[in-house]
């Protein structure tokens, strides 16, 4: 399978589609590439059995890309988590490192390096660790881009995307951070927060706040 179909597979799993239907747009916002090009690809991964495409509806996976998905997901994130918390690596920057050390891991390698973690739970970017035997606990879906104006909400996780956790970092934002949605500026304006306790506004961007899961 390429590294293109391989990262389709991650990111329909990062927005849901292992339990709901996700749409072009949100995959388009996730890879930051055209709404076609989803498209095409989307199509490609229908014909191989990896994914269910409901025109106007959206798109599942099926238990067979879950499956492969699932497996992918377990092992980057492995490697993020060891890479932050045993090398130091920064937040931001682990993204391409694990990216080619999860095709390079065998299903031994991957346990050996969940034992030595102590089988961790959360990635460093917040996202679930899948088990060996692709089990995973839900998580919220919702986007910080969905927030009302007034509402106090937790950021729960990021897409796995380096150039948005670089952004991220620029802002000081992290998991598990609790942030006030001060407004949504309009067509496609920034989302306006701020900390509780802190009188400093964050503009949060369009794209980004649709990267962004709360609860």
């Amino acid at each position: 399978m390429t590294p293109m179909k391989e990262d389709y597979l991650k990111i329909i799993f990062e927005l849901g589609g292992s339990h709901k239907k996700v749409s072009n747009k949100e995959i388009s916002l996730g890879l930051g590439i055209a709404a076609g090009s989803v498209t095409e690809m989307i199509s490609k991964l229908a014909d191989e059995g990896l994914v269910v495409h409901e025109p106007y509806a959206g798109i599942s996976l099926t238990a067979k890309g879950q499956k492969y998905a699932a497996e992918l997901v377990r092992k980057h994130r492995l490697w993020e988590t060891f890479l932050v918390d045993k090398l130091n690596y920064n937040f931001a920057d682990v993204h391409s490192e694990a990216e080619v050390l999860e095709h390079q891991t065998s299903d031994r390698l991957a346990g050996a390096l969940d034992e030595f973690l102590n089988h961790p739970k959360h990635c460093p970017h917040g996202g679930v660790i899948p088990s060996s035997k692709g089990k995973f606990p839900d998580v919220s879906h919702r986007l910080l881009a969905d927030a009302n104006d007034g509402e106090t909400v937790e950021l729960e996780r990021f897409l796995d995307n380096h150039e948005l956790l670089t952004y991220l970092e620029e802002l000081k934002l992290r998991p598990d951070d609790r942030v006030k949605v001060i407004r949504h500026e309009p067509f496609e304006g920034p989302i306006v927060i701020e900390k509780p306790g802190s009188s400093q506004e964050v503009n949060v961007s369009y794209k980004a706040a649709h990267n962004i899961f709360i609860k």
